[in-house]
């Protein structure tokens, strides 16, 4: 596939211009989302400008996600429009795999300006040892020999406490609600295909069952290790709620061996220590908040209609890809970079056909201006 995008520090000019006119819509992020997006639009023959505020596509992939990272889904399902993975990359591929696949397309680049503000985060330091996000979680080997709380048990905060475990650390794992913690693979297949053949023939909540039923026969029973499971199954719980069930690959092994230890909710810290609700107290020497990420939106979107305070569309799936004005969504229907490429399928084919009508009409003004100007002349 040939280049999609060029980066704009290649063009010196671009950045001395003030203004710099681009005849088609403005895509805001250059990652897996923004990426699709611009390639369905490039099929369509749409003008398009990308603004990202780093140095590089993917940013969140690159530098903002675990050494460790694969691909939870097999590969099939994670591949952007019109860009297939290579052949030779495994079921699954690696963080490192993904960035070279994205980098394939090349990119614009636009620095963006602030507004001039800036955030001031005040706290109390009570923590003796290290706090950091899951997004700056590189490798367990910093923490080698040392008790490390990490604090949610989703994807993130399972493969932290997994990685953790391999570089000789000691995780407890913070378990705070129910989860679905489901096998990545059910009889050598991905759980998550088998649930997509499945739901081509059968109702939704018969093949939650179904695949509680499988997960039971594969992992056993999960709550006598303190992992309670919601009272809606994992597909429903999806839909309804966005919460994605945990795919197992390991952690599970760990926490039944004791090499990672459950722990309720946090009730206080203490220095070098944490106090649960349970009143349990434990000795720690850092903590990893695997609490998830949030929209932000609304810090830079003055918009009230279409985006709710959550930073999320309104309007629920399948429907909350398209606002008003011009106004569209990528990747916000929590469905993975499968749902991000149908959400940018669907938006470039609205755009494309206002975009094909406008430039039709604007020929025949066009024409019918040249005709008018050469019959004056003459």
């Amino acid at each position: 596939m040939e280049t999609l995008f060029r980066f704009v520090d290649h063009d010196q000019n671009f950045l001395q211009r003030r203004c710099v006119l681009v005849n088609g819509p403005a895509i805001v992020g250059a990652g897996p989302s923004g990426l699709a997006t611009a390639a369905c639009l490039r099929e369509q023959g749409v003008p398009f400008v990308i603004l990202e505020r780093s140095e590089c596509i993917a940013s969140l992939w690159q530098k903002r996600t675990y050494d460790r990272l694969k691909l939870h889904l097999p590969r099939q399902f994670c591949q952007l429009p019109k860009l297939p993975f290579p052949e030779d990359f495994p079921e699954y591929p690696t963080k490192k795999q993904f960035i070279e696949y994205d980098e394939t397309s090349g990119f614009w680049r636009v620095k963006t300006v602030s507004n001039g503000g800036s955030t001031k985060i005040e706290f109390e330091y009570i923590c003796r040892g290290e706090l950091l996000h899951a997004c700056n979680y590189k490798s367990g080997e910093k923490f080698r020999g040392k008790k490390v709380l990490v604090v949610g048990c989703g994807n993130s905060g399972m493969e932290v406490s997994l990685d953790l475990c391999n570089h000789n650390a000691e995780p407890s794992m913070v378990v705070r609600s129910s989860v679905h913690v489901l096998p990545r693979e059910i009889l050598g297949k991905s759980t998550f295909e088998l649930a997509f053949l499945l739901m081509r023939w059968l109702p939704l909540w018969l093949v939650d069952k179904l695949l509680l039923f499988l997960a039971w026969l594969v992992l056993g029973n999960i709550e006598k290790f303190g992992l309670k499971r919601p009272s809606i199954g994992p597909l429903e719980l999806k839909n309804t709620l966005g919460k994605t069930p945990v795919l197992d690959i390991g952690a599970l092994e760990k926490i039944r061996s004791g090499d990672i230890n459950v722990v309720s909710g946090v009730k206080r810290f203490y220095p070098g220590q944490v106090e649960f609700v349970n009143g349990k107290i434990l000795d720690i020497d850092a903590v990893v908040l695997a609490s998830g990420y949030r929209s932000n939106v609304p810090s830079w979107l003055q918009e009230g209609e279409f985006f709710s305070k959550n930073g999320f569309p309104k309007t629920p799936f399948p429907h909350g890809w398209k606002g008003n004005a011009g106004l569209y969504a990528v990747g916000f229907t929590r469905r993975g970079l499968s749902g991000a490429s149908s959400d940018a399928m669907r938006i470039a084919q609205d755009i494309g056909k206002v975009w094909k009508q406008e430039t039709k009409a604007l020929k025949k003004r066009t024409t019918a201006c040249h005709r008018r100007c050469i019959s004056q002349q003459f």
